[in-house]
């Protein structure tokens, strides 16, 4: 069985923290999406303009594109997917995919923003983020919500734990990937 998954949330919340770790834990091939991104589109984010969704349509196709053409045992992707539009549009061309919706406060991603260097986005656009964030509802069963005020070892062990549990849309991870480093929570 071929693990599809996004791990998802507003820029700074962990993202790219949790999918290497994922990956590295549950031996997935791994992307950034913001590695997918346009060149015009990175020059947009770091002027600190955000993006449209014209700018966004040909990024999320090249995510799903990623995840569709997955091998066992899978791949993982970092991508904030804030719209549910943004994670339909995924989820119709990449089949059935796990979601991870990396959850905290915008005051402590602020502050988690302002520690970081080198980053292309800026932390002046962190409120347009969470104007853009659509929180998953409980009708996109494939979504798992992992609260982020916890350290990196306890939300991947929460993250891990949530994947194991069947969805509608979805089906748990594959046996081999079920062995937690961590202690039970």
């Amino acid at each position: 069985m071929t693990l599809r998954l996004i791990v998802m949330g507003v820029s700074g919340c962990g993202k790219s923290t949790l999918s290497a770790a994922l990956a590295g834990r549950l031996d997935l091939e791994q992307v950034d999406g913001d590695d997918l991104h346009l060149p015009a589109s990175v020059a947009k984010m770091s002027a600190g303009i955000a993006l449209e969704d014209a700018d966004r349509w040909p990024w999320l196709d090249r995510i799903a594109h990623f995840l569709a053409e997955a091998a066992e045992p899978g791949r993982v992707v970092a991508c904030s997917a804030l719209r549910r539009v943004y994670r339909d549009r995924i989820r119709n061309q990449a089949g059935a995919v796990r979601f991870i919706f990396l959850d905290g406060s915008q005051e402590l991603i602020a502050q988690r923003m302002a520690r970081r260097s080198d980053h292309y986005m800026q932390p002046s656009l962190l409120a347009s983020q969470f104007q853009t964030l659509e929180r998953p509802s409980a009708e996109e069963s494939d979504v798992v919500t992992v609260p982020i005020t916890e350290p990196v070892e306890r939300v991947l062990a929460l993250a891990l734990r949530a994947l194991h549990e069947p969805t509608a849309s979805a089906a748990p991870m594959p046996r081999a990937a079920t062995l937690s480093p961590f202690p039970p929570t």
